[in-house]
């Protein structure tokens, strides 16, 4: 286990102590703009149109929001359910399968895939696809399955520390691209999926980061380099942490006056 692995842990631990020192209401303010801005960034890198305000007023105030594509309302509502899905499931513990997979991906695409025009929501795909403007080839749907296979192995039998598990996670299972639709946003939730099963805030890849974000995804499908990518996910887990813990810091200093 690295040195940044062990100090992010040291401030995770940390945080899981004391985390009651701050009030239920900042801790549900925090979680809320989290998801909100999670939820925001996930769908715009994949096209989504809906600005931040549209998000909150469409996920926190339930505010119909006008002149956009009925897909586009149904991918940010579909990733909000998604999320709350993961998240109980996660904090009870339950360790990411393919079972779990299929249900996030068949609730992300529920009304956006219809039965009977191709695979229905939690169904691999059949087809050849690519992804435009990528350096890499998907694998054909038959090696795609047992790609797959060796996937689940490995989140059940590896040498990764926490937050390597967690970006590994996401980049093998984009790369392996199953799904005909949705794998950005699956691969993004399983990452927090495995940060929050072991006690870490889960994180979001802005849009403005986006191109760093796809760099560091095509150079793991082309060179198996999962480095830059693992500290990309450092940093911004690093990020998140603290900024808990100078609230934290705040609340213990305010205590003593």
């Amino acid at each position: 286990m690295n040195d940044k692995c062990s100090m992010l842990i040291q401030k995770r631990d940390f945080l899981v102590e004391n985390i009651n020192i701050l009030s239920k209401e900042i801790l549900e303010n925090y979680e809320d703009d989290f998801e909100i801005n999670f939820i925001h960034d996930s769908t715009a890198i994949e096209g989504n149109t809906l600005t931040l305000k549209e998000t909150k007023l469409l996920l926190e105030d339930k505010i119909s929001v006008g002149s956009k594509d009925l897909r586009e309302i149904y991918e940010v509502v579909n990733h909000k359910k998604a999320w709350t899905y993961v998240k109980s499931l996660a904090k009870n513990g339950c360790d990411l399968d393919e079972k779990i997979i299929k249900k996030i991906h068949k609730i992300l695409m529920e009304n956006i895939i219809e039965g009977g025009k191709g695979r229905e929501g939690g169904e691999y795909r059949d087809v050849d696809v690519r992804i435009t403007g990528a350096k890499h080839s998907l694998p054909n749907p038959f090696i795609a399955k047992i790609e797959l296979e060796e996937f689940f192995k490995t989140l059940k039998n590896n040498n990764f520390n926490i937050i390597e598990l967690a970006t590994y996670t996401h980049a093998e299972f984009v790369r392996i691209h199953p799904f005909s639709d949705g794998n950005g946003r699956v691969s993004r939730i399983i990452m927090n999926y495995q940060l929050i099963k072991n006690n870490f805030l889960p994180i979001s890849i802005k849009t403005k980061d986006k191109s760093i974000y796809y760099d560091v995804l095509e150079e793991y499908a082309i060179n198996n380099n999962i480095n830059p990518f693992v500290e990309m996910i450092y940093e911004l887990e690093e990020k998140q942490l603290d900024f808990y813990l100078n609230a934290l810091n705040y609340e213990m200093n305010n205590d003593k006056v």
